[in-house]
């Protein structure tokens, strides 16, 4: 058996969860405080980041998988059922691109803010968020949303046409953008219609109904139909 240490609103440990999920793989979850930065964590991942999985029985006893990325794509080579990359070279790379993007550029530039400000901030600190860093957060987000209505307009699913890494990784830095108050969905409607899509998903219901101690949702947060 698997486990997987996270915390609620990691979006890296929620990619990595929906991909489990879609492959129909199970796991137990441990809630890991990365801020916390206890021994025991630090000895599995220097970084300290999550997520981290570690498999504590079966053939892959005592493996330790690092980084939401080489977790993903390790299940991606290792169990066949619905693969989440895959089509040509080219389209691989145009999934592994766009997973990237979200990644790196739309967590840099709206889900990192958004955490700092609305939730260590809260939790670490009991600081109030500072408003200007909110109101930067939030101009990105829709800047970046723009950009996903494009490729939406274009394609049947983000990464091209099939449902590939590419939406599981949007979805996963969208919905803690969407917990924390950071979205704007007026004006975005084709991502609104693909990400309801994607809340409708059984993989995807387990994420939300979970909840940060001391942090609320916005209302329309865990309907499907929003």
């Amino acid at each position: 058996m698997w486990q997987l240490f996270q915390f609620p609103l990691c979006p890296f440990s929620r990619k990595v969860r929906l991909l489990l999920a879609e492959k129909g793989l199970t796991y137990d979850l441990v809630r890991e405080s990365p801020w916390e930065m206890r021994d025991e964590f630090l000895d599995m991942n220097p970084a300290g980041t999550t997520p981290v999985m570690v498999a504590e029985g079966g053939p892959s006893a005592g493996t330790i998988l690092i980084d939401s990325q080489a977790i993903c794509e390790y299940f991606e080579e290792t169990v066949e059922h619905f693969p989440l990359i895959s089509g040509s070279p080219s389209t691989r790379a145009e999934i592994r691109r766009l997973t990237a993007w979200f990644d790196q550029i739309f967590f840099a530039d709206v889900v990192a803010p958004l955490l700092h400000e609305r939730m260590k901030k809260r939790l670490l600190h009991r600081a109030a968020p500072d408003a200007g860093t909110l109101r930067e957060a939030m101009k990105r987000a829709n800047t970046h949303m723009d950009y996903v209505d494009y490729l939406l307009d274009h394609r049947s699913w983000i990464g091209g046409g099939t449902m590939s890494l590419a939406d599981v990784a949007a979805a996963a830095h969208l919905s803690v953008a969407d917990y924390l108050g950071g979205i704007d969905w007026e004006g975005h409607r084709t991502t609104k219609r693909w990400y309801a899509g994607i809340k409708s998903r059984p993989s995807f219901r387990p994420l939300l109904s979970e909840r940060m101690e001391i942090i609320s949702p916005p209302k329309h947060y865990d309907q499907p139909d929003f």
